[in-house]
């Protein structure tokens, strides 16, 4: 099973900013479809953004569409999540996911290792 490490988060100005990395260990990270979600506080966690094992394929939620990227370097065994135009209502924990089988990587019930979060704030 994979283990994922979560880096990149920190407070940042509306309109700014910022790069997250997922680093995972184990030489079999290319083999899993990857996804970023996020937990604000008080609400459930939900589907940011997914990318297939081979990276060819990308998925979004509508809210971060046109403003967030997902990719992945299977040769670094990272994934990244470049966020740009921040709003106040994508401050959460952000976190990592690794899914097999034939999962696009979107899906929460299909996560199989997790990260342990990292904090993004936006302030207005």
């Amino acid at each position: 099973q994979v283990q994922l490490v979560e880096s990149g988060g920190g407070l940042v100005q509306a309109g700014g900013s910022l790069r997250l990395s997922c680093a995972a260990s184990g030489r079999t990270f290319s083999s899993y479809a990857m996804g970023w979600f996020r937990q604000a506080t008080g609400k459930e966690r939900e589907f940011v953004a997914a990318i297939s094992w081979s990276g060819s394929r990308t998925y979004y939620a509508a809210s971060v569409r046109g403003r967030f990227t997902i990719s992945r370097d299977n040769a670094k065994n990272t994934m990244y999540l470049q966020m740009n135009s921040l709003k106040p209502e994508d401050t959460a924990v952000y976190y990592c996911g690794a899914s097999t089988g034939s999962s696009g990587g979107y899906s929460i019930e299909d996560v199989a290792s997790w990260g342990q979060g990292t904090q993004v704030t936006v302030s207005s």
